[in-house]
């Protein structure tokens, strides 16, 4: 061969090599499995559907505007997107369509920048109802965040017999962030609210698409950070008084916290006996006192806790491991990422965190600077998968949880070899 002819061939190599190295990283939607990926991360038998549907909490507690200590009252809108097992008729493509917004202080710092992002789910698809209801899965976002902030997981969860619905929190998205204790007072609520109004939509005479499509009866709840905050109390951790000396408006002559301290009689009856288990990513609170010992106790079903040792925003030791310790009723799983802060839930940073003049928050809103945040969500997939089906649809996946049991230098059951590094993961059982 010509040495002319050479260096045309290897000019060409290298301008064709990136671009198609850039289709591959283009086709690649957040939860998709990694070359190195654990083995329950992989997407289960079904298609996904998904739908958006609103729903109106009516005369809430406006706390934040609050007047002469006493709240007025609104109704409050909560926007669902609803995953679900669905029937996909053949040559069509699963390819939905979310949107979401960077910048949600919206000021010359952090202005508002809209972007969109592809799924593996159908939009408004046929459920497929052949099959018994398929066990439901309430999910709560972090402060602030949006009912799409773990979609890798929630469509990965309808694949494997799963309805998922994941809520926009009102006044703490990315959309409509407001005051931080619009928060504190209303998290737990709308999720209480949200399972309530799915359990009403999945009778088989409501005449919603939910009609016997999901069991409410065997539910489970998924929150991350403020979403943790609000799954636990709904779970049975009822909050302390000192979260109640953070509130000073009055709603008919008590505090509007008051019906989700532990000490409250009428939240010690709450509990829904459909909720079968809970996963609480980088809960928030307990290092601010959101907790103490007995608000702790009244946790009784399995839970299953990720952190990060690192974590800045929840605490670890002080935090995150301090609830795990505490809910000494419970079952309860603690996967700790070494070296991870926060972020050890939502999906990948998206492209357009990455524009020139961004600030590097809107980039470590959802990024991990010592771990790759595909890989995190595989791991996540694999977990949670084994926890859910082993409490709610009472499979023998128990092993897959059991890590503790080889020794630290094996490969833990699902790994591939040389890839359970950087892992921890506890597991105590109730009255430990």
């Amino acid at each position: 061969m010509k040495p002319t002819r050479l260096l045309i061939i290897s000019l060409c190599f290298l301008i064709t090599a990136p671009a198609k190295a850039q289709t591959i990283a283009e086709s690649f939607i957040n939860g998709d499995a990694l070359p190195d990926a654990p083995e329950l991360a992989a997407r289960g038998p079904y298609k996904a559907g998904v739908r958006t549907l609103t729903l109106i909490n009516k005369d809430q507690a406006d706390i934040l505007h609050s007047k002469g200590g006493v709240d007025p009252l609104y109704n409050r809108p909560l926007k669902l997107e609803i995953w679900y097992p669905a029937i996909v008729p053949e040559g069509k493509t699963m390819l939905a369509v979310y949107e979401d917004i960077l910048g949600s202080s919206n000021d010359s710092l952090r202005p508002i920048v809209p972007f969109t992002f592809k799924g593996r789910a159908l939009r408004d698809a046929v459920p497929d109802k052949e099959a018994a209801a398929f066990p439901l899965v309430i999910v709560s976002h972090g402060y602030p965040g949006s009912r799409v902030l773990l979609s890798y997981l929630t469509e990965n969860l309808a694949s494997k017999g799963y309805v998922v619905v994941a809520i926009d929190h009102t006044e703490s998205t990315h959309a409509e962030t407001k005051g931080f204790q619009s928060t504190l007072l209303n998290r737990a609520k709308d999720i209480r609210f949200v399972l309530n109004q799915i359990a009403a939509l999945a009778k088989s005479d409501s005449g919603s698409f939910l009609a016997g499509l999901a069991d409410a009866g065997n539910t489970a709840l998924i929150g991350y950070s403020m979403g943790g905050y609000g799954v636990l109390n709904v779970a049975g951790a009822g909050y302390s008084e000192k979260l109640a000396g953070f509130f000073t408006a009055i709603t008919n002559g008590s505090k509007a916290i008051n019906t989700l301290l532990a000490n409250n009689a009428d939240f010690k009856t709450s509990f829904d006996p459909g909720v079968k288990a809970v996963v609480a990513f980088a809960p928030w609170g307990m290092q601010r006192g959101v907790w103490d010992e007995e608000g702790l106790k009244g946790l009784k079903i399995p839970v299953f806790f990720v952190a990060g040792n690192k974590d800045d925003v929840s605490g670890y030791e002080d935090g995150i491991k301090a609830i795990y310790d505490g809910a000494i009723n419970a079952s309860r799983y603690l996967l700790t990422y070494e070296n991870a802060r926060h972020n050890v839930a939502p999906n990948p940073p998206p492209p357009e965190s990455l524009q020139a003049g961004l600030a590097m928050q809107e980039y470590y809103h959802y990024a991990e600077p010592a771990w790759n945040e595909r890989r995190i969500n595989n791991i996540n997939q694999h977990f949670i998968t084994a926890f859910l089906d082993v409490h709610l649809k009472k499979k023998d996946l128990g092993k897959y949880l059991m890590v503790n049991e080889s020794p630290a230098a094996q490969t833990w059951p699902g790994f591939k070899p040389r890839t359970s590094v950087g892992l921890q993961l506890l597991h105590a059982s109730p009255g430990n």
